[in-house]
């Protein structure tokens, strides 16, 4: 008992699982990892912040208390948590139909949306509803993702030209404003924002750990300050507070949540599909623990927790941090506290250092790191290999660019769904003939030269039999028959693979025997799988065939039609007797 209890709260506290087996030989590649990762994460949280469209210092606070919450409950040992590109804007386009009276309501609303994204994600962690991510099927995700990629890419366009354009997420209102704006822009502005793409993209052939999006952000402070570029018009950061956040509340009011719900709910899905799809790609390079969803989600909700009572916004795992940290040869999540700590000494000591900080060399982070989200690999392989897929990612892809994020995402679920419940109302049906000189039977539209009555039909149904699909099945089934030369005595089901009959099912099923029966074409089952078993005998299906029309393969059921089998070994190898004999 005392030894389920420990489970049980290990568990839920994964910390307690690594951290009293923790080897001192970890500990060079965690605290490598974990200084690597707090340095990129400094610029990357200013420069997502702003994206957000919060003040640069939020960022950095969205890395402290949630990137310590995920080390004690997450499942994962190499998973950075933190802000990435696409929550940030679903965070600004979500806030945005707020219209916010000023940055502290701005905030107000951040801290809520983080909460609120805290809570689902909880909640569906608490109920095991981690499977629901799946709705958002990789063509869906991928769609949506390039379409994000290039609309958080044009909203940089502001500071990297420093022009005015819209707050908006539909890409022809953007274009539009650039094209106008175009004539506008600042060129030391562009200059410097050119710098720091140029050091942030080609930094990292220098050596892999080399910390380009600091370096750039070093070299943009010291271009400000050396050539005092703020009176040649350089937009920077300015004061940025020091000191560690102070405790936050969002706001508890139904108004807000209700408009806040629907964005929330999109993060949470796509902030743990983005977390969830990298943290089992680093895991299967590791075999020394094990991923669980549902705990996942619950420390998520946990870190997004933090953000909301600590002055942060929505966080997740991200792709580009978590592979740093696992290449820097991070083991254990100590390496993620050791870059929470980095963050700490940052804001303690270190934050007037960010004064000149131009904001083109963080909107130069923010265009490199999403560059690489824009896949032109996936539509081109699928147009190869699943019409249906590349044309559901096209979909997603040009919805969301139009119509916004959050349609985007809700377009692209519902095709996901759609297309599931198309597939499953289409099952792949086959009529089956024996391969000559054996008892083997296979579909005659794949295998040729296979012997084919007339006067027999073998037919396989490969799902269920359900609502959905009957009436497909139905119409399959009497075109096969009218296309039969001479009248069908027998149809033979072989229910093999068929994994579950609801109750329309049955019910539809009952009228085809007794229509078939009453023009003459007898029916038998065989292969039937017991939880299939199950229901046709609660529906008195299986009583109507007839025990003697119940059989354990095709050949049994073609000898018995034919007459060619003794009565008492067919008898003894129906399924009836089998189960007998088994019970005895």
């Amino acid at each position: 008992m005392q030894n389920k209890l420990k489970n049980t709260v290990k568990s839920y506290l994964p910390i307690l699982e690594w951290l009293p087996n923790y080897k001192k030989s970890d500990l060079q590649g965690d605290l490598s990892a974990g200084l690597t990762v707090g340095i990129m994460l400094i610029p990357q949280g200013m420069a997502y912040a702003m994206l957000a469209g919060l003040e640069p210092i939020h960022g950095l606070y969205a890395v402290t208390v949630p990137l310590l919450l995920y080390a004690i409950f997450g499942t994962s040992r190499q998973l950075a948590v933190g802000p990435v590109a696409m929550v940030s804007l679903l965070t600004a386009a979500g806030i945005a139909s707020l219209n916010a009276d000023s940055p502290e309501q701005y905030l107000l609303y951040a801290l809520t949306l983080a909460f609120l994204v805290g809570l689902i994600q909880f909640v569906m962690g608490i109920l095991r509803l981690g499977f629901v991510v799946n709705f958002l099927s990789h063509p869906v995700i991928s769609g949506f993702t390039s379409a994000a990629a290039i609309i958080i890419g044009l909203s940089q366009i502001k500071h990297l030209f420093r022009i005015d354009l819209p707050n908006s997420e539909h890409v022809q209102e953007m274009a539009v404003a650039i094209f106008q704006n175009i004539g506008e822009i600042h060129w030391i502005t562009f200059g410097i924002g050119v710098i720091g793409i140029i050091i942030i993209k080609y930094g990292k052939k220098i050596h892999k750990s080399f910390p380009a999006p600091l370096v750039a952000v070093v070299v943009g402070i010291l271009l400000v300050w050396a050539f005092d570029l703020t009176a040649a018009g350089v937009k920077i950061v300015g004061s940025v507070p020091s000191g560690l956040p102070s405790i936050s509340s969002p706001a508890f009011d139904w108004g807000t949540w209700k408009t806040l719900f629907p964005i929330a709910l999109t993060i949470s899905l796509v902030g743990f599909a983005e977390s969830f799809a990298v943290a089992k790609t680093i895991q299967s390079k590791h075999k020394n623990y094990r991923l669980n969803s549902n705990q996942e989600l619950i420390a998520l909700g946990m870190a997004n927790f933090g953000a909301a009572f600590f002055k942060g916004y929505p966080v997740t795992g991200g792709f580009s941090r978590t592979a740093v940290n696992n290449e820097a040869g991070a083991k254990t999540s100590l390496s993620s506290i050791i870059s929470a700590l980095l963050i700490v000494l940052t804001l303690l000591f270190f934050t007037n250092l960010f004064y000149n900080l131009p904001s083109a060399i963080l909107a130069a982070v923010v265009l490199v790191a999403v560059s690489g989200l824009v896949d032109f690999k996936e539509p081109i392989h699928l147009w190869k290999k699943d019409k249906v897929d590349f044309w559901m990612l096209i979909a997603t892809f040009v919805i969301t660019l139009t119509l916004g994020i959050e349609t985007g995402i809700i377009s692209g679920m519902i095709l996901s769904l759609i297309v599931v419940i198309y597939r499953a109302s289409r099952p792949h049906m086959a009529q089956l003939g024996r391969v000559p000189g054996t008892n083997i039977y296979r579909n005659i539209d794949r295998f040729t030269d296979l012997d084919i009555r007339d006067d027999l039909m073998m037919v396989r149904i490969d799902g269920p039999i359900y609502f959905a699909n009957v009436e497909f099945i139905k119409e399959k089934l009497d075109k096969w028959i009218l296309d039969r030369p001479t009248k069908v005595n027998m149809i033979i089901f072989n229910m093999e693979s068929v994994t579950n009959i609801d109750s329309t099912g049955a019910h539809e099923l009952n009228e085809w025997i007794n229509n078939w029966r009453k023009i003459g074409t007898d029916i038998c089952m065989t292969s039937i799988k017991g939880p299939v078993r199950d229901v046709l005998n609660r529906w008195a299906i299986l009583e109507y065939v007839g025990a003697d029309h119940v059989f354990v393969d095709d050949n049994t059921a073609v000898s018995a039609f034919d007459h060619t089998i003794d009565t008492e070994i067919l008898e003894k190898y129906t399924p009836y007797a089998i189960q007998s004999n088994l019970k005895k």
